[in-house]
């Protein structure tokens, strides 16, 4: 291997590129005419002169603001004047027609309402607090814990790539069958969340004992039933049936009749 040639002399050093042959070591850098530099972090050096512009500058703009103003004129609140209706009668006789009238409105309004409500006995369904009341008429026969549906999204990786939404319906509903020590048959989306596969004998998808003691089904899958998890009665776990703790079902299930009406909202 050949050495390395060695570097020549400091003395004989070739300028540094860029610069004028020939000149002066001591000549002064172009920033030493316009005064000392200030240099602050993660800024670039500036000299005192284009410092001092700039505060001029800001000081002028602060001093436009305080002379001329944000504006915004503030207006202290004035309350109003209350301003009675020439429609309102003065006299008696006007004062009672007025209230007959008012009367006559809401007998007419208390009517329609109540021709609205349920009859009988029928269960609401509140999903924000996961509450369910049964009620008689007006009167609360039980107020339970439940769980509603998650809400939560399922897609299957292969296959058909399919996608389930696991809510709980609102609207009105009706009881439309009762069982009792109901059997549970999977549905795909059951296996797809499990990563097991889809058996294509109907029997490997019976379950028994998941549902609780009893079941009331208000229609496309969806029922009122028990569950496994007390523990976790009063969230949102469920995949859109509403479940509810055994003693609680138990009085549900006492009361309850095929056509029974269901609000949930």
């Amino acid at each position: 291997m050949e050495p390395s040639p060695s570097l020549p002399p400091s003395s004989e050093l070739p300028p540094p590129a860029g610069s004028p042959e020939g000149a002066s070591a001591s000549a002064p850098p172009p920033s030493a005419s316009r005064g000392p530099v200030i240099r602050l972090p993660g800024l670039r050096p500036i000299d005192t002169r284009t410092a001092a512009a700039v505060a001029v500058a800001v000081a002028a703009l602060l001093l436009v603001l305080v002379v001329a103003g944000t504006g915004y004129d503030y207006e202290p609140y004035a309350e109003q004047a209350l301003v009675v209706s020439d429609q309102i009668p003065t006299d008696a006789r006007g004062v009672q027609q007025a209230t007959a009238r008012l009367r006559g409105r809401q007998r007419e309004l208390t009517a329609r309402l109540a021709a609205l409500a349920p009859r009988g006995v029928y269960i609401v369904i509140d999903q924000t607090q996961n509450r369910l009341y049964l009620k008689r008429d007006e009167e609360t026969l039980l107020q339970a814990v439940c769980s509603t549906g998650s809400g939560m999204v399922l897609r299957e990786s292969g296959g058909k790539k399919r996608e389930w939404v696991f809510d709980s319906p609102r609207g009105r509903f009706e009881v439309l069958s009762m069982s009792k020590n109901p059997v549970w048959r999977k549905p795909d989306w059951a296996f797809v969340e499990e990563s097991q596969p889809i058996p294509r004998n109907p029997a490997d998808r019976l379950d028994y004992g998941s549902l609780g003691e009893y079941a009331l089904y208000f229609g496309d899958g969806f029922m009122i039933h028990g569950t496994l998890y007390e523990r976790l009665l009063g969230r949102a776990v469920s995949h859109g049936c509403i479940r509810v703790g055994r003693d609680d079902l138990r009085k549900v299930w006492a009361n309850a009749r095929l056509g029974t009406q269901i609000y949930i909202y």
